[in-house]
């Protein structure tokens, strides 16, 4: 029965009940209230249909509808238009009045219906590619790489969310491929340079007193005293070349300058100065692809002026310098010292203007260094670090056997307990034998063109990192002791120092070849024009020939 037909008889039992009249009133009202009942159900049942039947409406309406298409939002035009990206082309479309206008930034996703009207804004695309910044050409659009060498370009839109963008750095553009849309970490950064150094005091670099002097006075002073400089007219330096014999402590130097010029820069403008260290390796910038060692170099020089903007003490410091920026070949023969040279000197003149930049570059052989780098208004100022003498090693030892270091139990009952007195009994002790000239210590005879011999001992030689390495032997003896009688106190004694040093001078005798004996005699400083032959002594590995001829 339907609904109508269900209240019309309804209400013909209302009818005949009020004809014929209730004798029980209590029956009467009883079926009063069941009718008025029913009714209401009736009422609710046919709410309820035209509730369903609105909703179905909607979902069907929807579900026949066109589905929208979805554009890519570029900017605004005038007279309330917006130029909009869809597919392979471009068109100018309207907004609809509820869409929030704040809402429509470059690379927001837009729906557009039929007419293409803007009628709503969808969540950003999570995909993309990845690409190379080349430049940022101004606040809306950047030049990337779309090739591994970037020697082939493209504009493309800046986002809004790119606030902080530079040459160099990896972003993500959307899939139209048109707008940048998020910026990408780059790892391969983080290849060729290294940011975190732990903090290194002057007072750990042993020796280099002299050194050490200079490099403040030219670095920290123009810092310090820029209204004395100024009065002078005196330009801060901003570069500084490294150099002397492997192992004596060049790296080392650096890091201190980039922690203790921080220090005492925060101290001069009144609020912590925080200090951006760059060890670059200079080897590992070497790329064998076009244009790619170019474009490492930019970005290094980017990353140090937007560090230098934010406030922080940069430092780029360039580890083996001579591969990098090595003397240019005049031949026809590509060398890609060629045009690195040229790109290195190039963001070298760009950092004049700014304060907070140091650069420090270190070498063997900076005599393999390219004029152009290491000319005045460039790299200011050379300074030789070299091996240590007799008072710097000695230094140096007491660095490294620190005042925690365990001690041989009877050397400190030889000095009646007294941990100092015994630790630097220990550290002349191995100095002394290291300084000896004897037939043990020999280790090359040089002949001079003068027709004179000249022999050269351990103790020319010595380096700070061979005098870290002999440390380490010896507590390697000491903890091997400890390991078999752990019930019984160890510590470092005179004979672990002196087997140490017989040890490292063993294993470091193999001289080179005559190939690169002219090599070798500059790295432990000494001039190959003045040598005519090289002949390692007793004892050696290597035996020199007639033909040792430089």
């Amino acid at each position: 029965m339907s609904a109508e037909s269900r209240v019309e008889t309804i209400l013909l039992m209302l009818e005949q009940l009020k004809q014929e009249g209730a004798t029980d009133r209590l029956k009467f009202e009883n079926q009063l209230f069941a009718l008025r009942a029913e009714i209401e159900q009736i009422a609710q049942s046919e709410a309820e249909r035209e509730a369903l039947l609105s909703q179905y409406a909607e979902a069907y309406e929807k579900l026949t509808a066109p589905a929208n298409r979805i554009g890519l939002y570029l900017q605004p035009l005038a007279d309330s238009r917006h130029l909009i990206a869809q597919g392979e082309g471009e068109l100018v479309a309207l907004a609809d009045p509820k869409v929030n206008p704040d809402d429509l930034t470059t690379g927001t996703r837009v729906l557009l219906n039929e007419a293409y009207a803007i009628v709503g804004t969808l969540p950003p695309h999570e995909g993309g590619a990845q690409f190379r910044v080349i430049e940022v050409v101004d606040e809306r659009r950047l030049r990337i790489a779309v090739d591994a060498q970037g020697s082939a370009t493209r504009l493309v839109w800046r986002g809004p969310t790119l606030s902080e963008v530079v040459a160099g750095d990896e972003v993500r553009v959307e899939p139209s491929g048109r707008v940048a849309v998020e910026t990408i970490p780059s790892q391969e950064t983080q290849d060729y340079f290294v940011e975190e150094v732990p903090p290194v005091e002057w007072s750990d670099v042993g020796g280099q007193q002299e050194a050490i002097r200079l490099i403040r006075e030219t670095i920290e002073h123009p810092l310090l005293y820029p209204e004395i400089y100024a009065r002078f007219g005196k330009k801060p330096i901003k570069g500084v070349l490294l150099f002397g014999p492997p192992g004596c402590g060049k790296t080392l130097i650096g890091k201190a300058i980039a922690h203790n010029l921080a220090k005492e820069y925060s101290a001069r403008v009144g609020h912590e100065v925080k200090d951006y260290f760059m060890h670059i390796s200079g080897p590992k910038i070497l790329n064998m692809w076009l244009g790619e060692s170019e474009r490492m170099v930019r970005e290094i020089f980017a990353t140090a002026r937007k560090k230098a903007k934010e406030g922080k003490l940069v430092v780029i410091f360039i580890d083996e310098a001579e591969s990098l920026l090595r003397t240019r070949s005049s031949g026809r023969q590509l060398n890609i010292s060629n045009t690195i040279v040229p790109q290195f000197c190039a963001e070298l003149d760009g950092m004049v203007s700014l304060e907070n930049v140091v650069i420090v570059l270190t070498s063997n052989r900076p005599d393999f260094i390219d004029p152009a780098i290491l000319r005045p208004e460039r790299i200011d100022r050379k300074v030789k670090i070299a091996r240590p003498d007799r008072e710097s090693s000695e230094s140096i030892l007491a660095i490294h056997l620190a005042g925690d270091t365990p001690l041989d139990p009877e050397l400190l009952t030889e000095w009646r307990g007294e941990a100092e007195c015994a630790r630097k009994a220990l550290i002349e002790g191995t100095v002394a034998h290291l300084w000896r000239e004897n037939k043990e210590t020999e280790f090359l005879q040089l002949t001079e063109r003068s027709s004179g011999q000249r022999t050269l001992y351990w103790l020319d030689m010595v380096s700070g990192a061979l005098l870290k390495s002999v440390v380490d032997r010896a507590k390697e003896a000491a903890i091997r002791r400890a390991i078999s009688e752990p019930t019984v106190p160890h510590g470092i004694s005179m004979a672990d120092m002196r087997e140490a040093l017989v040890a490292e001078f063993r294993e470091n005798e193999i001289f080179p070849r005559s190939d690169a004996t002219g090599d070798w005699l500059k790295l432990i400083d000494i001039e190959p024009e003045q040598i005519v032959s090289v002949r390692p002594l007793a004892g050696q590995k290597v035996r020199a020939s007639k033909s040792d001829i430089i």
